[in-house]
């Protein structure tokens, strides 16, 4: 298991005292900023992971770790911050899980938040808010069969609702050979003729 932090929390605490702190919140802010600008840009790419985190540790790597965390232990070490104001919570939030936080300059394919993860949670909890109004186990496990093939289609960018139509237009094909007709592949199965019946 490789321990990872989210940035975008990480942010959101210094994002929450900007009110109180308008000098020294934006220059972490600027920063993070800088490695979100550099994560598109990866992605505008289309690199590898490998690629990715050669990119972060050429460009991200230098905002960080000779800016950014060199600042924030300046802050702390010349007593610049009241160790218990919500500045200083922030700033000893993120030098305590520096590590975990800039996975992404060590791991390929690391992201630098969970918020695939937080989006993908959102699903459940809808679904569980719609639950209640299933009337027996087996339509709340239907109910979880579906939610889980649209949020597979989501993530393989196919439209459910057009999916959902194949898979009962061709129920019986999809019953012969279901790996056939999963969201990432269905179209190859679409295409293919049907065997004649003997």
């Amino acid at each position: 298991m490789i321990l990872g932090h989210c940035l975008a929390h990480a942010r959101r605490y210094v994002v929450d005292v900007v009110p109180s702190f308008p000098g020294e919140c934006p220059r972490i802010l600027e920063a993070l900023g800088t490695v979100y600008h550099h994560d598109a840009e990866t992605r505008a790419q289309g690199l590898s992971p490998q690629a990715r985190l050669a990119y972060h540790q050429t460009h991200s790597g230098p905002v960080l770790e000779e800016q950014l965390h060199r600042w924030l232990r300046t802050q702390v070490a010349e007593h610049l911050v009241e160790p218990n104001s919500r500045l200083g919570q922030a700033i000893r939030y993120l030098l305590t899980h520096w590590k975990p936080l800039i996975l992404f300059l060590r791991q390929p394919g690391a992201p630098l938040d969970n918020g695939l993860c937080e989006r993908a949670l959102k699903k459940a909890i809808l679904h569980r808010k719609n639950a209640m109004f299933f009337k027996t186990l087996t339509g709340a496990h239907v109910g979880d069969l579906f939610m889980s093939l649209i949020h597979t289609c989501e993530l393989e960018g196919v439209n459910p609702f057009a999916y959902l139509t194949v898979l009962q237009r061709h129920s019986d094909a999809v019953a012969a050979n279901p790996p056939a007709w999963l969201p990432w592949n269905y179209q190859e199965a679409l295409a293919t003729p049907a065997p004649a019946s003997g």
